[in-house]
């Protein structure tokens, strides 16, 4: 497994909430900001609203599978994926599905 540069800092995800641009899906959320680190870094969140820790750790481990599903992503971007109730009962190829297309609307992902 590739490991990955993860946000980790609150004032981070408050600079990806406020400045970034906004995807939804029903299963998904994904705000998209530009950095100066010159990598691309993610950071996921998942509320009480998703269900009890085993639900949110399952919703943050298929968001995780997905992205790494994705391969190398072109530019410097903080991308903060959010998960919805949804989220916890689709499996990582369909999140990734998901991810795929909004990624692709930010301009992060370039269509083959």
């Amino acid at each position: 497994m590739s490991r990955f540069a993860t946000l980790n800092s609150n004032t981070d995800f408050r600079r990806a909430y406020g400045r970034g641009k906004a995807y939804t899906n029903p299963a998904l959320v994904t705000y998209v900001v530009k950095n100066r680190a010159g990598i691309c870094r993610i950071g996921i969140t998942t509320s009480k609203k998703i269900g009890n820790a085993v639900q949110r750790n399952r919703a943050r481990r298929v968001i995780r599978a997905a992205y790494l599903s994705l391969g190398e992503l072109q530019g410097s971007y903080d991308i903060v994926f959010v998960a919805r109730t949804k989220t916890v009962f689709k499996k990582s190829t369909e999140i990734g599905a998901v991810m795929r297309n909004q990624l692709t609307s930010a301009g992060i992902i370039r269509d083959a």
